[in-house]
């Protein structure tokens, strides 16, 4: 599992600005409890600079700190217990003037030790999401929201299940993806069919779940992936060079990368090679992959090599997609 740089960036500054929000929190109780009572600040005062005192004027002169830091102790004692009576006659608790983390696991840095606290992952999980949001317009792109009920439980022309059979066993494989991802017994899908049977939804609502379980997900059309590619190679500007470098970085490296409406791309040589190089190299990386079409695995092999062709049906579990256009029912029926 791991994050892109700057979903983790984004997920750090949240993680930052709610800390600072904290402390601005506390910081304004305390001044409101001193001005309540004065005393309590005065409290606060002692024992913040006693012991610091203590030691300092010790190290001055040299002498043993410790029989100071006794009475010191003693001191803090009476100051404390009448700050908590104070305290309580105001109506707080007694460590209402101590900060409090959010989390108290890792006193909101982010990380235990050299491990990353849960926290943080929510955070980066909660910004994978919003960016594939700006991608898919996530709204009910969700697996709950996925209905059989637009699919004919009627007998489809060469087909044994009916397009509703057929769709509650894809959606199952789907979903079982996804909620496993990682531990499911497959680990690439090709999604193949018409256009408007669920693909693109199904592909959206896998990309939500997975990257909710803080994988990183990286979701596009073959279009825009391809365009990329041919940015990082080709362009001449520095700057649109280096961004689409860092683009491809992120199909080749991400956890799941969903390759959406795989054959609209106008296919050349280049292209050709880009597929190969992007399919193989995230199976030799253990990645996984999601690719839809409107391609049969025929179609696939007449319109790429036959080195991609063999990577996708010997590696990929082919999931296809049959019925009517669910888009112009659901269309009509508004």
């Amino acid at each position: 599992m791991g994050y892109e740089p700057e979903v983790l960036h984004r997920a750090n500054a949240r993680l930052t600005q709610r800390r600072k929000e904290r402390e601005k929190a506390d910081e304004a109780l305390r001044r409101n409890l001193f001005t309540l009572c004065p005393e309590l600040g005065d409290i606060d005062r002692q024992l913040r600079g006693a012991i610091l005192d203590v030691i300092t004027s010790c190290l001055k002169s040299g002498t043993d700190p410790g029989p100071a830091l006794g009475v010191i102790r003693d001191r803090n004692m009476e100051l404390q217990t009448r700050q908590t009576q104070l305290l309580q006659d105001l109506g707080y608790p007694p460590d209402a003037l101590d900060s409090k983390s959010v989390c108290p696991h890792c006193n909101d840095t982010g990380w235990r030790g050299t491990q990353m606290c849960d926290c943080l992952k929510a955070l980066c999980a909660e910004e994978q999401v919003k960016e594939l949001s700006n991608l898919l317009d996530l709204g009910e792109q969700s697996f709950d929201h996925f209905s059989l009920d637009w699919y004919s439980p009627l007998p489809w022309p060469g087909e044994n299940l009916s397009p509703k059979e057929n769709m509650e066993f894809i959606y199952e494989v789907c979903l079982n993806y996804a909620q496993k991802f990682g531990k499911f017994y497959f680990k690439n899908l090709f999604l193949t069919g018409d256009p408007g049977l669920g693909k693109t939804f199904l592909s959206a609502c896998m990309a939500r779940t997975v990257a909710e379980n803080g994988f990183s997900v990286v979701y596009d059309t073959a279009t825009s992936l391809f365009s990329k590619f041919e940015e990082q190679k080709f362009s001449r500007n520095v700057y649109e060079g280096e961004e689409a470098r860092g683009e491809t970085k992120r199909y080749l490296g991400c956890d799941l990368l969903i390759l959406d409406d795989l054959g609209s791309e106008f296919t050349s040589p280049f292209v050709q090679s880009v597929l190969y190089t992007l399919v193989n190299t995230r199976l030799v990386r253990g990645k996984a992959t999601v690719i839809s079409s409107n391609l049969s695995m025929d179609g696939v092999r007449a319109r790429y090599n036959g080195q991609t062709a063999s990577r996708l049906e010997g590696e990929y579990r082919v999931l296809r997609f049959y019925g009517e256009d669910i888009r112009l029912k659901r269309n009509a029926a508004l």
